[in-house]
């Protein structure tokens, strides 16, 4: 039976919106989209809709939609924008995954904005007995090919319908004018501060304090980079002004990034990747993204009647812990770049693999985890975004820095927060597959995911959350198809996810009788506040195939907001 609907978070996201007056000014300027929010915070619409991690990027992609753009138009004006509000997540110096349905062509495709490892690049620097090893995965020598704006260039190339330039005017303006920092922004720039330039110190601190909620982040030099984008795309960055600037600043820094590797950065489309689930299709990005593993997971999970366990019952959630084990180990062991090392998903996605699997499930006990000896860490500053539009276009995209603002090294004069990408590459041994392999793909975690029905996108969902995306995106997908609920409740209901050594991480919101069964059952809890921050959209169809509703949802763990147009 589906969860009932949760208390709804209106009022909090109506002030949120509303308390940013860049968003009413430029909303006077384009036609108004009108928002249905429902019970529970789930947002409805029969034009389209766009959930995303910040309520001032939502609306610039509905400002899109509203004109007359298409969900591929909307995704580069709600990711520049979130360049702006959300610095610490996102921006043109990072990279990211971003999974796309056209409906013209009724394919899906992955579109890779991760780049490639710098040619130069050698990877000792991240191992002992280099001195400062460490220090290595955290600065400038960390810092990888940014493919995001590459990314946008090409999509919009092949699909979008607006003018380029016109992509960026709120962002532009956000940048130029400034917005009100929200309490959580305002919360890492205050723990992350002391570690700035000081030349970035000047605008994200006042009196040479950092800024505090309500105050405005005015980034003239993203901006004006901004500005350049739009009136030159992609070239600009690659080599152009922006990446001389970037090119000048990776010499002084003494990284492994060069101005040949960005004039040679290229973002690629891929096929993506799927199984069937119950009778539902899921999507996801192929490798070099790393997203396999939550496909295993599913696929392991078929192999059980998910209603006769019971929602988040101590049966359901101890088989998905232990199905979530080996779907790790299986990343583990077989993650890798499809020109080196692809993984192989013809076994790894096949009915007898899973069978072969969960024949090794103790619904008794939990196992220990023992890993092969490979073990990466991953980002969970990240940012996801989902959109569909009233063609029948929809997308989910990903996007990241790595840590939070990256490398903490801005290209002078730019506002361009460079990644450290490779921070994420698994050092030892040396040359293993997730290794950083000069000039060969970047491997990403992330984990951008359609649902389909009779041959259409039902649902596109994502999550932030580093090694938790992987194990959120399924149970989000479960919660729709096993146990009917909608995009909200399905987003929004308790989560579990395990991570290394030992541990089977549990949202508090839990019921203590679950989590004393999963104790006495041998896993080690730990209690945490929330896993992720998901953002999801559904789309229905009349019996000529065409949208005529929507749904979206963001994470109530977070403070974006989905919104439709009626």
């Amino acid at each position: 039976m589906p969860l009932k609907r949760m208390t709804p978070l209106f009022l909090l996201f109506f002030s949120l919106a509303c308390s940013n007056a860049p968003e009413s000014e430029s909303a006077e300027k384009s036609p108004e989209p009108t928002p249905v929010q429902q019970q529970g915070q789930l947002a409805t619409g029969s034009q389209g809709m766009v959930s995303s991690a910040h309520p001032l990027a939502t609306q610039a992609g509905l400002d899109v939609l509203a004109r007359g753009g298409n969900a591929f138009d909307a995704m580069v004006a709600i990711a520049a924008t979130l360049n702006v509000v959300e610095p610490m997540m996102s921006g043109m110096g990072g990279y990211g995954t971003v999974l796309v349905y056209d409906a013209k062509t009724q394919k899906s495709r992955f579109l890779n904005c991760s780049g490639r490892i710098p040619a130069s690049l050698d990877s000792d620097v991240f191992r002992a007995p280099t001195k400062n090893y460490m220090a290595n995965r955290r600065g400038p020598k960390a810092i990888s090919t940014p493919g995001t704006v590459t990314a946008w260039e090409l999509m919009h190339k092949e699909y979008g319908t607006q003018p380029w330039e016109s992509l960026f005017d709120v962002s532009i303006k956000l940048a130029e004018q400034g917005f009100p920092l929200g309490g959580r922004t305002a919360g890492v720039v205050k723990s992350t501060y002391e570690t700035f330039p000081e030349s970035v110190k000047a605008f994200y601190g006042k009196d040479g304090q950092p800024l505090k909620e309500g105050e405005l982040l005015v980034q003239k030099d993203l901006a004006n980079s901004l500005r350049l984008v739009a009136k030159g795309g992609a070239e600009v960055i690659c080599s152009g002004e922006l990446g001389q600037r970037i090119g000048a600043t990776m010499k002084a820094a003494d990284s492994f990034l060069s101005l040949e590797d960005l004039a040679n950065n290229k973002a690629e489309w891929y096929d993506p990747i799927s199984i069937m689930y119950r009778d539902h299709e899921v999507i996801t990005a192929s490798p070099p993204a790393t997203a396999f593993p939550s496909l295993i997971r599913l696929g392991l999970m078929s192999q059980y009647d998910a209603k006769k366990l019971g929602h988040n019952s101590a049966d359901y959630l101890h088989t998905f812990a232990e199905v979530t084990k080996h779907a790790l180990w299986s990343r583990l062991r077989y993650a890798g770049d499809p020109e080196l090392t692809p993984p192989p998903l013809d076994m790894l996605l096949s009915e007898a693999y899973w069978q072969e699997q969960v024949a090794n499930i103790d619904p008794a006990k939990a196992k220990d985890f023992v890993p092969p000896p490979i073990s990466p860490a991953e980002s969970k500053n990240t940012t996801h975004f989902a959109v569909a539009d009233k063609f029948g276009n929809v997308i989910s995209a990903t996007q990241t820095l790595g840590n939070l603002f990256g490398s903490r090294i801005m290209a002078e004069g730019t506002g361009i927060w460079l990644n450290n990408s490779l921070a994420y590459c698994t050092y030892e041994p040396k040359g293993n597959p997730m290794d950083a392999h000069a000039g060969h793909h970047k491997l990403s975690g992330d984990c951008p995911t359609f649902i389909m029905k009779d041959g259409r996108p039902w649902v596109s969902v994502g999550t932030p959350g580093g090694h938790t995306i992987g194990q959120t995106v399924p149970q989000m997908v479960m919660n729709l198809i096993d146990f009917d609920m909608d995009i909200y409740q399905a987003i929004a209901s308790p989560r579990v996810s395990f991570g290394e050594p030992n541990e089977l991480m549990v949202e508090k919101t839990l019921p203590e009788s679950v989590l004393d069964e999963l104790s006495k059952r041998g896993h080690h809890l730990k209690s945490v506040g929330k896993l992720g921050n998901a953002h999801g959209v559904t789309v229905e169809y009349d019996a000529a195939g065409k949208p005529v509703r929507f749904t979206g949802a963001s994470d109530p763990r977070g403070q974006g907001l989905a919104k439709g147009l009626k």
